[in-house]
């Protein structure tokens, strides 16, 4: 028979056990999920990330064959099942500059500026925003939207490596518009961002021809 003082004790176990017993196997409980649901999660996405890499595996050998042409239904399907399966993933955002590569190629514009303005909306990181920005700049500017081109293009601001770029880009928009002065400082401003050597081509040309044109 339980003595007193053993009931005693046992009344103490159950009362820690009621305040403290469930609380505790709880938590253990949570912690087994969070370290097994982790483990989990890091699976699942490898298996995704391994998943897309393979359907980008097939688009490009679709998009650059050695024959230099690209089975285009092929790509634009590939690519629709990157974006509807890894919606957001980087895979599926390289899919579509790739379609819109091809549609501008197929002088289809609006299609290009669809495909691009979702990246710019949600970007995978900022290199393919920006990346994708300004080839959709150069799509409007395409399609005489060059004001709508310059907004598109300044709604951001560039980082660093994508600067030189930028400006570049600003200035060859400016200059359709026929806004040569602020098109020279655009210029200016793309040359101090890249080494002497790279601002001795194209974009020193183009400085020049603006000076040229105001003498």
């Amino acid at each position: 028979m339980v003595s007193r003082t053993d009931e005693e004790e046992l009344a103490v176990i159950k009362e820690w056990w009621q305040r403290n017993g469930m609380p505790l196997v709880t938590g253990v409980l949570l912690a087994l999920v969070a370290v097994f649901g982790w483990q989990g999660w890091q699976k699942y996405q490898a298996n995704q990330s391994h998943g897309a890499s393979m359907l980008y595996q097939q688009l490009l050998e679709e998009a650059l064959t050695p024959a230099g042409q690209s089975d285009t239904a092929k790509v634009v399907e590939l690519a629709g099942k990157l974006k509807s399966e890894f919606s957001g993933s980087h895979y599926a955002q390289y899919a579509s500059l790739f379609v819109a590569k091809l549609a501008v190629e197929a002088n289809k514009l609006d299609d290009a500026a669809l495909e691009l303005q979702a990246i710019v909306d949600k970007p995978a990181d900022n290199n393919l925003g920006e990346l994708a920005r300004q080839r959709l700049a150069r799509v409007l500017s395409a399609q005489d939207k060059t004001e709508q081109a310059l907004q598109v293009l300044d709604a951001k601001a560039a980082d660093g490596a994508f600067l030189a770029s930028r400006e570049e880009l600003r200035g060859d928009l400016l200059v359709r518009l026929g806004r040569h002065d602020e098109a020279y400082e655009a210029y200016t401003r793309a040359k101090a961002a890249v080494s002497e050597d790279a601002a001795l081509g194209g974009l020193q040309m183009k400085l020049d021809d603006l000076a040229k044109g105001d003498a």
